[in-house]
């Protein structure tokens, strides 16, 4: 496997850097909004702030890539931009706190909502425990959602929040996840903190007061782990991007004293093993506020931000994680800042929305476009007992030759042994799956057992799904979904 992935990424090192072509405008221009693709592989765009005021919008759109369009959804139940928006098991989106203005003196929003494919609306749900702006979330293995980082307050008068808050589906509530092991006065704001989920579910947090903790959702708790490299690296608008051997990319972000600033072309390395943070190659040019997107082959394409007097940039960079090094990627279509960036499930990146100009937040365009790369690598796909990836899955009972049907069907606390594509070799990275609209436990997954291009992930069938001759079972992988496919559950 490690062969495998040594030569996709020496290929990846002698081909060019791939392309990025204009696609369909956003019905609305729009920054500080969120981006999340959906379950049947369309893009929801929730919020934000618009081209003409500093006031958040309600409006929410969806991005057809097979169309290469946008069109109108629901709005939501309260305009907010700066929040979060997180893809759930049963493929609906958690929209959670931000702020109705990016003006002083306006609280932030304790509300969250609930995005509904099926019908194309949202609602209400629980309310947070306090106010939650510019915080990240992560979906964690255990099926909750992790709201971390952020502050309750105004801009005037901020103050760190001490605790992160776990989002339950099943509840529908949010409750208390525990304190943050150092207090950080100085990473209360957006871009205050780069994160990620790792490989073994806990969540890596680098603050920009240079300080890096883990949360562990076993135990609860957050505990300091190795420094990152410090002062004049200060991760103002870092990212923190997950690599397929487990290790953290974090790269640009504002660096500085606090009081001499300037925008930074440093990387480093976290090994999650050692709990260290080590020197990686630079970029060929400074990003902050930029967006970072792992792609399948392993690289991770580093796209616009600014370089300094909050003048957006154009600017590409491509990580080759296996040479530890840098290469130019090509120019954007439009330079931008505080856009999104997708991974789509054909193997494109949709970059969407931002701001174009230094006058925040007038700047903000509804422009999109579409990064390219050299070898597109699809979705995972899920394998069904017809072959067209549809009804009955190629799914059996652990360590027997029997489908799991509707009248053999599977039971709470088994294990299942599911077969499909699309998994990397070499990758640690597992993938999440959702049976019944929960989500599994892992017990194994790779290669099916004689086989280099079929893949197995053995799981164990949650509690508290609904039993059916027809539960829906799917995979999500490098935050891409799969196919459906169905099993009995007793």
């Amino acid at each position: 496997m490690t062969l495998l992935l040594w030569c996709a990424a020496s290929a990846l090192g002698q081909s060019s850097a791939g392309a990025f072509t204009p696609t369909g405008a956003m019905t609305t221009a729009r920054s500080w909004h969120t981006a999340t693709l959906l379950n049947n592989g369309q893009v929801l765009i929730v919020g934000g702030v618009t081209n003409y005021s500093f006031s958040a919008t309600a409006s929410a759109e969806l991005y057809d890539p097979t169309r290469g369009t946008f069109s109108p959804t629901g709005n939501m139940t309260a305009p907010r931009a700066t929040h979060t928006a997180t893809l759930l098991p049963d493929g609906r989106v958690l929209i959670a706190g931000g702020s109705s203005s990016l003006g002083e003196n306006v609280p932030f929003l304790t509300t969250a909502e609930i995005y509904d494919p099926s019908t194309g609306t949202f609602i209400a749900t629980s309310d947070m425990l306090h106010g939650h702006d510019c915080g990240q979330a992560h979906m964690l293995n255990n099926g909750k959602v992790l709201l971390s980082g952020g502050s309750p307050f105004p801009s005037n008068n901020q103050v760190p929040i001490p605790d992160a808050q776990l989002y339950d589906p099943t509840t529908r509530s949010f409750a208390a996840a525990g304190t943050y092991a150092a207090v950080h006065p100085f990473s209360i704001g957006c871009g205050g903190r780069a994160e990620t989920l790792l490989s073994d579910g806990r969540v890596l947090i680098v603050w920009e007061d240079d300080v890096a903790e883990i949360y562990d959702p076993e135990t609860g708790s957050f505990t300091q782990t190795g420094k990152p490299l410090g002062p004049p690296y200060n991760f103002g608008f870092a990212t923190a991007t997950l690599l397929m051997d487990g290790n953290v990319l974090v790269a640009g972000g504002a660096e500085g004293d606090g009081v001499n600033q300037g925008i930074s072309k440093l990387t480093e390395l976290f090994d999650v093993l050692t709990g260290s943070f080590a020197p990686a190659g630079s970029m060929p040019g400074p990003h902050d506020g930029a967006s970072a997107t792992l792609l399948p082959n392993g690289a991770v394409l580093i796209a616009g931000g600014d370089f300094g007097a909050l003048t957006p940039q154009g600017h590409a960079d491509v990580y080759d994680p296996v040479s530890d090094m840098f290469r130019a990627g090509p120019e954007m279509v439009t330079r931008r800042t505080l856009h999104t960036a997708t991974l789509l499930n054909d193997g494109r990146v949709l970059i969407a929305g931002g701001f174009t100009t230094p006058s925040y937040p007038s700047g903000a365009t509804s422009l999109a476009e579409l990064y390219t790369p050299d070898v597109l690598t699809p979705a995972p796909v899920l394998l069904s007992v017809t072959g067209d990836g549809q009804g009955q899955g190629a799914i059996l009972h652990a360590g027997t030759a029997r489908l799991v049907t509707a009248s053999d069907p599977g039971v709470p606390g088994e294990a299942l042994e599911i077969y499909g594509t699309g998994l990397q070799d070499g990758s640690v990275i597992p993938p999440q799956v959702a049976i019944g609209g929960r989500l599994a436990e892992i017990l194994y997954f790779g290669n099916a057992p004689g086989f280099t291009a079929l893949n197995q992930v053995n799981v164990r069938v949650p509690s508290g799904v609904t039993p059916g001759p027809a539960v829906s079972v799917r995979l999500t992988y490098l935050a891409r979904p799969s196919n459906e496919v169905a099993i009995g559950v007793r």
